[in-house]
């Protein structure tokens, strides 16, 4: 298991220097040091002298990836790109375009990511699930036919809608929770809920017609036939077998949402007001700041990997049969 982890951890290094030089090429092939030095310093008739101080002083006044005027290690090491995003591998983040310190911030704003998005997994896992077996337990009747339409009609919508009208008819209209805003402490809860509500509910179409896909698969198998002529309820068949056996799929699918439990949702944090992760980068993207965008980047790439490696790991735990070599 321990030989597992390494080799996967030493298949990650190459994964991560490649999403660090396409994020680099990418974001230099839109912006040049000057764009950048221009949207910074927000003047319309900025002058070049203002220019070449601000790339000096933030350090983008370097080649990008070999630098001739320097001698031995220096060619490569005082470069950009050396600068910029090698040093991302020990975590040190830096400082933003704009002078923050970009570590920091995303330890203040992780919580707030985590708030949102950790209750609309557990919650919508929950009722995904739930709606997915009712269907299948109701397989080819009117409630399994209706089930699935409701699902392709929630599908159907935009996300937008679900943010907008909530805020109207919650926020606005039945003045239950703020629109938005947030708040530290016990008072974020009722910041909270409406982006949670909103968040599950626009995602149990998808959901639970994913989850009912699964289960459908399952209840196809040889050992379900066996488990009914044993003289086993539906009930028991669906929730003691199929359930179980359909865990690895469903912790697949977990693993795409464990990058945005810690990167935040981008629409729901910055239609509700919530300065966590999501609203970060999106402010960082407005405003050309190429030092956020690669640290979020990489910090997304980092967890994604984490997470593959969790998922085999639980593989073994919930099926056997499946080894780790």
């Amino acid at each position: 298991m321990f030989a597992y982890v390494l080799r996967r951890m030493i298949y990650a290094i190459p994964v991560l220097i490649g999403v660090n030089i396409i994020t680099f090429l990418l974001f230099f092939m839109v912006n040049t040091p000057d764009d950048m030095a221009r949207a910074q310093l927000g003047d319309k008739y900025v002058t070049q002298q203002a220019i070449e101080r601000w790339k000096v002083d933030h350090g983008y006044n370097k080649p990008l990836f070999y630098n001739q005027t320097d001698e031995g290690m220096k060619k490569a090491t005082d470069t950009l790109f050396f600068q910029k995003s090698l040093k991302l591998f020990s975590f040190d983040f830096g400082r933003s375009d704009s002078g923050r310190d970009i570590g920091h911030d995303i330890k203040q704003r992780m919580w707030a990511s985590l708030a949102i998005a950790v209750p609309i997994m557990l919650i919508g896992i929950l009722i995904n699930i739930t709606f997915a077996m009712l269907m299948v337990f109701f397989r080819s009747t009117y409630l399994d036919i209706s089930g699935v339409v409701f699902c392709v009609i929630l599908m159907s919508v935009s996300s937008l809608f679900y943010i907008i009208g909530g805020q109207y008819l919650i926020g606005k209209l039945l003045r239950l929770v703020p629109i938005s805003g947030y708040a530290g402490g016990l008072d974020a809860i009722k910041f909270i809920i409406l982006p949670v509500v909103v968040g599950v509910i626009s995602g149990i179409g998808a959901g639970s017609r994913w989850y009912r896909s699964i289960f459908l698969e399952e209840m196809g198998k040889q050992y379900v036939i066996t488990a009914r002529a044993k003289g086993l309820s539906e009930i028991t068949v669906l929730f003691k077998h199929v359930l179980k056996n359909a865990s690895i799929p469903i912790i697949t699918g977990v693993v795409v949402i464990i990058p945005s439990l810690f990167m935040g949702s981008l629409l729901l944090e910055s239609f509700f007001g919530v300065p966590g992760l999501g609203s970060y980068v999106i402010d960082a993207i407005r405003q050309q700041d190429f030092a956020i965008v690669r640290a979020m980047v990489f910090l997304g790439t980092v967890l994604y990997i984490i997470g593959l490696i969790l998922t085999d790991l639980a593989y073994t735990w919930v099926d056997p049969r499946v080894r780790l070599n």
